[in-house]
């Protein structure tokens, strides 16, 4: 096959300058407003580029074309791409804002997942403890020591970080206690979060621990097993709460027993894999679940 040394000629000469030209560096990203925590899709828009080094400004990394990131804390990001071609790299940076969430947000991290906890506003004493504990780190490294399939997983007990398999736990605490806040809107349906507590005659004004939390898996409720304690209890429970309650369950039994502080609203699938391993007689995982809690700011 013969080829016309006109049309050759140039398209070498146009291969040759494409292989000597320099990378672009350009990328975007989704979202005008982001508020933490905040997933942010970048979109590459660079040529001439082989490998790409990602900068995410809050001490993260990624070497992916197309990389997604997460920040977990609002703040003024830097965003640097470095578009590379052998020898050759061009670099572009842009500045990404994101704002603090208008909500009490924490994030209980685990090996079986994170979920995402709303602190209420309504209960303003055991949200701000709780934030407290959790922005001294109180909570990392310490165990879900008492885990019930079907009922709920309790964990906060300052004895139970590093503690040897078998010793007792669910003691221990900060060293105070927190005035009881009922709300009667605020109930122990799946993913309610809530203050454990002393029971009994030692503890008449139901005064909350300092430190230990419980979150409620629970079960479906009959609508019937409700109305008996709504009766026992002189509450009324809304629409909402009941279907909440039928549909994906709790432990409606404990409300204006104890504290409910906050709501799981990402993750609900972790509270039911933690609820699921294997325990000792105590009711403590025979293999040992630890928390670590942050603050969202």
């Amino acid at each position: 096959m013969y080829l016309n040394k006109k049309y050759l000629l140039p398209a070498l000469a146009l291969l040759f300058m494409a292989s000597c030209a320099r990378p672009v560096a350009d990328f975007s990203y989704n979202g005008e407003k982001n508020t933490a925590p905040a997933t942010i899709e970048f979109e590459n828009k660079s040529q001439n580029a082989e490998t790409y080094e990602w900068d995410f400004g809050d001490g993260n990394f990624s070497s992916d074309p197309m990389p997604s990131h997460q920040y977990k804390e609002s703040g003024n990001y830097t965003i640097t791409l470095k578009a590379i071609k052998g020898k050759k790299s061009v670099t572009t940076q842009q500045q990404l804002l994101i704002d603090a969430p208008e909500r009490c947000l924490v994030e209980i991290e685990t090996d079986f997942g994170t979920m995402t906890v709303l602190l209420y506003d309504a209960t303003p004493q055991h949200r701000d403890n709780f934030i407290k504990l959790a922005d001294e780190g109180f909570y990392d490294g310490l165990l879900f020591h008492r885990v019930i399939n079907g009922f709920m997983i309790q964990g906060g007990d300052p004895d139970s970080k590093n503690a040897k398999s078998g010793q007792p736990l669910g003691s221990g605490g900060p060293g105070y206690m927190v005035p009881a806040e009922f709300v009667d809107t605020l109930i122990h349906v799946k993913g309610a979060l809530a203050a454990a507590r002393i029971g009994g005659p030692a503890n008449p004004k139901k005064k909350s621990s300092g430190s230990q939390f419980y979150i409620v898996q629970g079960s479906p409720v009959p609508a019937a097993r409700l109305n008996v304690i709504e009766a026992q209890k002189d509450l009324r429970y809304s629409s909402e709460h009941r279907e909440a309650y039928t549909t994906m369950g709790g432990t409606p039994f404990l409300d204006k027993e104890y504290t409910v502080f906050g709501q799981v609203i990402k993750g609900l699938e972790v509270i039911d894999k933690i609820a699921a391993v294997n325990t000792s007689a105590a009711d403590r995982p025979k293999k040992d679940v630890k928390m670590k809690i942050r603050v969202i700011k």
